[in-house]
């Protein structure tokens, strides 16, 4: 029997201090800026060339002052995107940043569902990822904490990412991924899709610099059906093996990854055939893949993408962080989730090596061995660099002027 009981303070926090915080957190308006980011080289990929980061900032300003920042995809149309966002303003206006679920539910019923469009979870999603982003902001700033305290606290102190291997030609992808071998990175990925010589080339080419046993992963970006995927692996696997292949056939057909899964020798990530929990739950019951790509504009934001990623764990699957055409912002955000669940995948997607510049001024996103430290500010944890947002803003009128779309 024991000796002696320990007395454990059990007082809670007064209820006047959570009342205190939730009426900080009142929204009083939201302003939205388009920008564009070069890049430093074009992103090349199955679809074809990205010259840039096209992104819509949204700043959700409390009526105490406290401003927080998100970013949502300016693509295919920033004016359709910025309208759409600058009108959740009227609904979510003299309501608390700590209501962000209810909140993201209210507003996806006014655009998606009442006047009988029913559902469009994936233009919701992209849509509403800056909104959620820029609340969990707010909130993070008015506790004094990092949103990863917010969800739970966090498990790892630094993310890790893989090398993102780029290059007009396989000569150009090959020096690049010596480059990123030598800075440390354990995973090298690299996009394919341009046509099967090509394909064979850069792996071969890329293979012969780094040696048949450093971690390669290959992105066709949807190019292959399940018979050339088979045809392809079996090529590729010749120069080395492959850590594991990114959603190789068209993303609509769960079904046709599924199969490829069932029948490669190499492991399966899913990409673009996933974007919900709902969707994570599907590809779980039919065996569809691995490992799951996932990031916030797909899921719509963080607490999204922390349902998705607990589908996945209780499946024994890992989230391996997905890039878009974003900037620190996304990174910051990213990493907040990323810090918290325990299936984080060993090797992430990671954006800002792309940029010319990025629009933060504090915290350094610099990579030490392939890995970021955890960003230690409140709220998503960043400061926004004010001048590099006015040249970002400048970029997007040079490029666009009055047109609504957002290609380059």
């Amino acid at each position: 029997m024991p000796t002696h009981i320990t007395q454990v303070n059990t007082a809670l926090p007064k209820a006047s201090h959570f009342a205190a915080c939730f009426m900080r957190g009142l929204i009083k308006k939201i302003v939205t800026r388009p920008l564009l980011v070069p890049y430093k080289k074009p992103l090349i990929t199955a679809y074809g060339k990205a010259l840039g980061a096209c992104a819509l900032l949204v700043e959700v300003h409390s009526e105490e002052g406290v401003v927080g920042y998100g970013e949502t995809i300016g693509t295919p149309s920033m004016q359709a995107m910025q309208t759409l966002v600058d009108g959740t303003a009227s609904l979510i206006q003299g309501r608390s940043v700590f209501e962000n679920s209810r909140l993201w539910h209210e507003i996806y019923k006014q655009y998606f569902m009442l006047h009988g469009t029913c559902s469009a979870p994936r233009f919701g999603a992209q849509m509403l990822a800056g909104l959620d982003m820029a609340l969990w902001d707010v909130a993070g700033k008015i506790c004094q904490r990092p949103v990863y305290d917010l969800i739970g606290g966090k498990v790892r102190e630094s993310i890790p990412y893989f090398g993102f291997v780029q290059g007009e030609t396989p000569d150009e992808m090959a020096s690049d991924a010596h480059r990123l071998q030598e800075e440390g990175h354990e995973v090298l990925y690299a996009k394919l899709g341009r046509g099967d010589i090509e394909d064979l080339a850069i792996v071969k080419a890329i293979r012969k610099k780094i040696g048949r046993s450093h971690r390669l992963r290959l992105d066709p970006n949807e190019a292959w059906d399940p018979v050339r995927c088979k045809r392809m692996v079996d090529a590729i696997e010749e120069f080395g093996p492959i850590d594991f292949l990114e959603q190789p056939c068209l993303s609509s057909s769960i079904q046709a990854l599924a199969s490829i899964r069932a029948s490669s020798r190499c492991a399966i990530a899913a990409d673009q055939s996933v974007f919900s929990p709902f969707d994570i739950l599907d590809a779980v019951q039919k065996n569809a893949a691995d490992v799951f790509v996932l990031g916030l504009h797909e899921t719509g934001g963080l607490g999204k993408f922390m349902k998705a990623a607990a589908i996945a764990e209780a499946a024994g699957r890992n989230i391996c962080l997905h890039g878009l055409y974003e900037t620190g912002i996304t990174t910051c955000a990213s990493m907040q989730v990323a810090a918290a669940i325990p299936n984080l995948d060993d090797g992430n997607q990671y954006m800002n090596d792309l940029l010319q510049y990025d629009i933060i001024a504090a915290p350094s996103l610099e990579k030490f061995n392939g890995a970021v430290s955890l960003p230690s500010l409140p709220g998503l944890g960043f400061e926004l660099d004010e001048a590099a947002v006015g040249m970002a803003e400048e970029a997007f009128k040079k490029a666009f002027g009055s047109s609504s779309l957002a290609f380059l």
